[in-house]
């Protein structure tokens, strides 16, 4: 395989930038040539593609979202933007295509696979929500975006005696909210695998008041099931405690990737064309322990997330 793409789509992820500087550096050292691509899907579909050098990534494995764009294509979902993507890609010549992205990005790798185009999956999304990899690029650096915010948000909350209602990202995943928890000391995480109790709550924040902690931190996934808002009134009324709501929303998914997410993203990055060089095509790259892993993509997209909802029983226990 001597001519391969690239384009990150959905939601923008930090580390995205050093998985694309690894796959076009890689792809050069490896005597490919790689082109990428613009706006996703959406910049496949209009043919927004231009052949990248080691220049075009320099000095780019530190900064936050993605050098080459994103976009959420409804174009792609249609048979006519289908045909077009097929088209563009062999107009380019372009034998394999390695797409950076979450749950939404891999299904748009899977059905170019089915439709004959070798692909590669790297999972690139703050949420962590795809079942088959321990960790997504973007994940680490949303979590501590998240903790920062929290150590000022924790200060005024002691200042006021106050709840305070944090709303983390993450979709249909509790991941975010279990780590911040944890990681932050919250006294509670509410998150959408688990259903949501507000007597427990209330009965939460009323003890700890008794025991003299006039101030507690709330995490709440953005898909818990009741709004941010509607929680804080109900504190308030049937508890007399005072409660405030923060959304930290999309601070999460900007900034500085975490060394951590950058060591990620590259080594995902550089096994993606390997195994394109090597004519292994239709399987999404991942980590589970400290192993890189393949699976085939529809398998991978297949796997249930559910490694870390047991530590959420851990913010139980250490609020005590």
């Amino acid at each position: 395989m001597k001519r391969i793409g690239v384009l990150t789509s959905g939601g923008d992820a930090p580390g995205m930038n050093a998985a694309i500087r690894a796959i076009v550096r890689t792809a050069i050292y490896m005597d490919m040539e790689i082109f990428g691509i613009e706006r996703g899907f959406n910049g496949l579909i209009d043919g927004d593609i231009s052949q990248m050098n080691r220049r075009d990534v320099g000095d780019i494995v530190h900064r936050g979202g993605t050098i080459l764009k994103t976009a959420r294509s409804e174009s792609f979902l249609t048979d006519q933007g289908f045909a077009r993507a097929i088209n563009i890609l062999e107009s380019f010549r372009i034998e394999g295509l390695i797409v950076i992205g979450g749950n939404g990005s891999l299904s748009g790798a899977l059905k170019l696979a089915k439709a004959g185009v070798k692909v590669i999956g790297i999972p690139g999304t703050i949420d962590n929500d795809l079942g088959y990899t321990d960790y997504t690029i973007g994940f680490d650096t949303a979590v501590n975006t998240a903790l920062s915010a929290i150590g000022n948000i924790r200060d005024t909350s002691h200042s006021h005696d106050r709840t305070t209602i944090v709303e983390v990202m993450g979709r249909h995943c509790g991941d975010i909210a279990i780590c911040t928890a944890i990681g932050g000391g919250a006294e509670i995480a509410l998150i959408p695998e688990q259903p949501f109790d507000i007597d427990e709550v209330c009965r939460k924040l009323i003890e700890a008041k008794h025991r003299g902690k006039m101030s507690s931190i709330i995490i709440k996934a953005e898909g818990a099931n009741i709004a941010s808002q509607t929680l804080a009134d109900l504190i308030i009324e049937r508890t007399g405690v005072d409660a405030k709501v923060v959304i930290l929303g999309y601070i999460q998914r900007g900034g500085s990737p975490t060394v951590r997410d950058r060591i990620l993203a590259s080594t995902l990055g550089f096994e993606a064309v390997k195994l394109l060089k090597n004519d292994i095509f239709n399987r999404a790259v991942g980590v589970t322990g400290d192993q890189v892993i393949h699976l085939e993509l529809e398998e991978a997209l297949a796997v249930e997330k559910d490694r870390l909802i047991a530590l959420a029983d851990l913010v139980d226990v250490f609020s005590i």
